[in-house]
């Protein structure tokens, strides 16, 4: 038995849930997130939870049970309050800056690298050296955040790069005399 699986979802107030057959759409104050739940999977929403179950014993529907759970969670929870990653660049010249909707980063290229952001995903810079990316659908914000970082990792001998907000990054000691 999923763990997982078994937890109802609360749908808070101010959020309108519509069921049409497995597809779900989760409207709430932030916007409005729809997915189809596959069909190994039945749902059910009565008193303002949401509780999903295994359609047979099957190990994919099993499988299919707590992802489905977990994905739901997660759009409720964009809806009402959104997700925000936060990164941070270290790094002499390292620094960030908004063009318009789009972020123009300066990495130690010889040019300006701009990333323009998905459909539903923000962009703030708070401070140079600091980059927050919010938006309501988790899968997008971790994958545009992804995508920066991978443009400069932070590298193990002077931990130069992007890299998350608390991220501890492995050192290597350097050459020695």
């Amino acid at each position: 038995m999923s763990r997982i699986g078994k937890k109802p979802i609360a749908i808070p107030s101010g959020v309108t849930l519509t069921l049409d057959g497995q597809t779900v759409s989760v409207k709430g104050p932030k916007g409005q997130l729809s997915w189809t739940v596959i069909d190994d999977v039945v749902i059910s929403h009565e008193n303002g939870e949401l509780t999903l179950a295994p359609r047979d014993d099957s190990p994919r529907a099993r499988s299919m049970w707590g992802l489905s759970r977990t994905l739901l969670a997660n759009m409720v929870q964009g809806v009402t309050e959104g997700f925000e990653q936060t990164l941070e660049l270290v790094g002499v010249g390292y620094r960030a800056a908004l063009k318009g909707n789009a972020l123009s980063l300066q990495l130690g290229f010889s040019h300006d690298v701009d990333v323009a952001p998905p459909e539903g995903v923000t962009f703030a810079v708070p401070k140079q050296t600091e980059i927050k990316i919010s938006g309501i659908d988790k899968q997008a914000v971790g994958e545009i955040a992804a995508k920066i970082r991978r443009i400069r990792p932070p590298e193990p001998y002077k931990g130069k790069g992007v890299r998350y907000a608390g991220e501890k990054v492995r050192r290597k000691e350097g050459k020695k005399k």
